[in-house]
This record gives structure tokens, sequence and C-alpha cells, in this order.
């Protein structure tokens, strides 16, 4: 078992959105792969499409290949024993059978050579052949183990050593070559520091990891990727120019300002910087795979789009839910909490009495805690500000469940204004389309008014200290609780 970090709130946060903003980055660049840049009018969109064809907000083999990982890592295996690489590499090769929807042309002409191995060896078969492959056309330095490595990261956040160790050993199941193992290793040092402290420094720190004579070379490679705009690293399928392409696009994207009155919140800067990353053209979704791993990691899975939450998706039927599941049990060393969250089948309940009232401006939103029966309210969206569990609210289809990160302690949250502002704007979206929307947190006494007062004064111009004084008067009954932040937060916003 890898040795777990105790992480604070906003730590999981960060170690949450990791595979969550990977995949988002994926199905971003998925419509454009293999295309010339985007037009300074075209705003990239998650339409589906590509080279799969792909449905809207469904990755691709990048994402697809995470995964194979991280039903290893989740579990709390050292990525380095033998067994472990088995598992992954079986996992490769069931992808291979199951679910690829496309695969890179190295990685491929890998996993056909071994295609009749499995169990124990399935490993030093899959290695053994990539080094042919290399010993055969001296060229293996392929961006597809980069794309997929951020698992690795989260798996060892308190073992530098390790993560580098580890990042290697899954790199060189099907790319031999060196750089393509050294990009895995400086890649994974950024996602570790920006989980523990929320910025960009480990990437630079991931040389210290590297092998002495190489380290000079990447540090040029970083500081060329520094110093000239993203749409200069293409083609972008050679490991170097992909991890530049990436890097280029996160450090030169602006982070916003801070000013929640006027919509502008510096987490968008994950947003933005993915949208530079598919700017770039060529190879699209992994340039924009490799880039959100490391922006998840920095900004958390709080300030991932809730549009684009909702409807991100892929091999093996995983949705938001599920990445962030799988990745937060991975920075955990494979252990739930007391509660047996994430993966809980249901989330535990507070003693507290069922809720269901309708908002005060619109009866088509139900405000209520996690007792509420969905079906009995006639809801057919849910939006929860609270941790569920995987069966429930089951009886709601699950594209129009959607869940955010929102803790009820101050200090607890890394952008509050953010998470508020964006799930009052999806209940909007949800009423537009139609759907009667259940909005919930444990026990509706402080996140759910909280974010119908948003609400509120999205939809009637209403201020929000009367919002809130408004539902304080429709739920003083029901146990009101508001915590001072989330009160603060509504009236900045």
């Amino acid at each position: 078992m890898t040795a777990a970090v105790r992480l604070d709130a906003i730590q999981s946060d960060r170690a949450a959105g990791v595979l969550l903003a990977a995949a988002c980055g994926d199905a971003l660049g998925v419509p454009y792969e293999f295309q010339p840049p985007l037009a300074v009018s075209e705003q990239p969109a998650m339409r589906g499409g590509g080279l799969g064809p792909y449905a809207p907000g469904e990755y691709s083999d990048d994402t697809q290949m995470a995964m194979c990982i991280a039903e290893v890592s989740a579990t709390g295996a050292d990525l380095r024993s033998s067994d472990a690489l088995d598992r992954i590499a079986g996992n490769f090769l069931r992808w291979k059978r199951e679910g690829a929807s496309d695969i890179g042309a190295q990685t491929r002409q890998v996993l056909g050579a071994v295609s009749q191995v499995s169990g124990a060896g399935t490993a030093a078969a899959m290695r053994d052949a990539a080094a042919e492959l290399h010993k055969r056309t001296g060229r293996s330095a392929g961006n597809g183990s980069l794309m997929r490595t951020a698992p690795v990261a989260l798996a060892y956040l308190g073992e530098p050593e390790a993560l580098a160790e580890a990042a290697r050993a899954v790199s060189e199941l099907t790319h031999h070559d060196p750089l393509a193992a050294d990009a895995c290793v400086l890649w994974c040092a950024g996602i570790r520091r920006a989980v523990l402290d929320g910025t960009f420094n480990g990437v630079r720190e991931g040389l210290d990891l590297l092998p002495a004579q190489r380290r000079a070379q990447w540090s040029s490679w970083l500081a060329e990727a520094e110093s000239k705009p993203p749409e200069q690293f293409r083609p972008n399928g050679f490991v170097v120019a992909a991890l530049q392409a990436a890097w280029s696009a996160i450090t030169h994207t602006d982070v916003p300002d801070h000013n929640p009155g006027h919509g502008s919140f510096p987490c968008q800067h994950l947003e933005r910087a993915l949208t530079a990353a598919v700017r770039v053209g060529d190879d699209t979704d992994t340039v924009a795979a490799i880039a959100g791993a490391l922006l998840g990691a920095r900004w958390g899975s709080s300030a991932v789009p809730l549009a684009w939450q909702r409807i991100v998706h892929g091999w093996p039927n995983r949705r938001a839910a599920d990445l962030i599941r799988l990745a937060v049990l991975t920075a955990q060393g494979g252990r739930t909490d007391h509660a047996g969250w994430p993966g809980c089948a249901r989330a535990p309940r507070q003693p507290v009495a069922p809720l269901t009232l309708a908002h005060p401006h619109d009866p088509g939103v139900i405000l209520g805690n996690l007792h509420t029966d969905a079906a009995a309210a006639g809801a057919g969206a849910v939006v929860s500000l609270c941790r569920v569990g995987c069966d429930d609210f089951d009886d709601v289809a699950v594209v129009n469940r959607v869940s955010t990160w929102l803790v009820d302690q101050p200090g607890a949250n890394a952008q509050p204004h953010f998470v508020v502002d964006q799930a009052a704007r999806m209940v909007l979206e949800l009423r537009k389309e139609g759907h009667v929307v259940l909005l919930h947190c444990a026990a509706g006494q402080s996140r759910t008014p909280a974010v119908a007062a948003r609400y509120t004064t999205l939809t009637t111009g209403i201020p929000a200290r009367s919002a809130l004084a408004e539902l304080r008067g429709l739920l003083g009954a029901h146990g009101w609780t508001l915590n001072p932040e989330l009160r603060q937060v509504v009236e900045q916003l």
C-alpha cells in the first residue's frame, strides 16, 4: 500500500480535480484533433465528433488509459510493484479489446505484440515489446504515456522519489524512450506540488528527480515553453512538444482578478488555459488532457465548470463522480473516510426531517435535503451541494444529477464564490430545459438557502440581502444555520 498524506478540505478538492479536469480537457479537445489552430472567433466546445466519432462530452484514449491506471491506484497499490504493473498492463489490454475508440500508433504496436499475454508477467512482456519497438525504429518518445500519467502523481503525494520511480515504471510499459518517462516525472511532480500547495512550482522542482545529465536540457525546454506562445509548439505528438504546449498554455494564460460582483474569479484560469491548449491545434485532446491534470490539481474540482462536469463521460462507463472517486481514493491510499465516502451507496443522513419547500420565486425549484424524495417532489433534475452516495437520487437520470464541491465550514473552500454562482446558474439552466429541480444539501439549512438566494438574484434582480432575508423567513422553522462565510459570499456576488 502507498503511504497516504492527510489532506485538508481544500487539498482534497484539488486532488479531486486532477482526473476530472484532465477528462474535461480531453473531451474539449476531441472535436478539433489533428485540425489547424482554431480561429480567434471560435470558442472550443464539448460538441463531440472528432476521430471517434465521440458523443458530446465524451473523452478519448487519453483519459481511457488513465482510467486503466486509476483503477489500480485507487486500491492503494504501490504502482512500482510487479503485481500492480501487471494489473495496469492487463487493463491496457482489456481497454484495447473492449473500449479503445482510438489508439496512438506506438501504443497500438506495443499492445498488439502482447495481445495474447495475461496474468503475471504481462508488464514485463509489454516492456519488452516497447523496447523492441524502440530498437527497430529508434523512436518511441510519443506523448502517449504523458497523457495518462496523472493518477501516478496522486498515489505518491508524500513521496516524491517514489513518485518518480512509479511514473517511470508506468511510462515504460509502452514507451521505452527515457524522454517519455522524464516528461511523466516532471508532470507528476507538478501535480503533486499543485495539490499540496496550490502552485505550479512543482514542474520545475521535478527537474531534481531527473537523471543529472538531462536536467539542463529539460530546463531549457521548459524555459522555451515559458517564453513562447502555445501555438509555437505544433506538431505536438512528440512528448517534449506536447508538454511544452500544455505548459505554455498554462503559463501564458492570465489568472483573472477576484471580482465576484463582476463575474471574475481566479479559478477561471482553468477554463481559459484549457481553451488555450485546444486552440494550439494538432493533438488537441492530448495537449488539453495533459494541461487539465495540472490545472485541476492547482484549482480543484470546484473550478471545473458544472456544464462540463454534467456531460463529461467515457469508457468504462465513467462520469464526473467516478473520476472524483478514483482520484480521491488514490490520494487517500485506497481508503474511504469513516462514512465510506467516496464510493458509499448512500451518504450519511443528518438527524433532520425531510425538507420539501418550493422556492419563493419559482415553484419549479424545490429546496430540500438528503432526506428529500426527488420522485415524490416531481423533480427530474437534482443539484447537490453536499457529498452524495453512488445510489442517492438514482431515480433521476444521471445526466440530470449535478454535484458541487462545497463544504459547509468557513475557510474550507478554495473558491466558494465561483461554486455558489455556478450552482445557481446550473439550476437556471436545468429550469430552462424544463426540469423541476431539487436543490439540496445535507440538512437544507445553510448551503441550500445560500444558492437559492443567488438564484433569486439571478432570476429576479432582488438584492442578495433581501433574498437571504426572504429565505430565512421561509426556512427559519426548519433550522436555518447559514454560516457567515456563505452569507458573505452571496452578498459579494
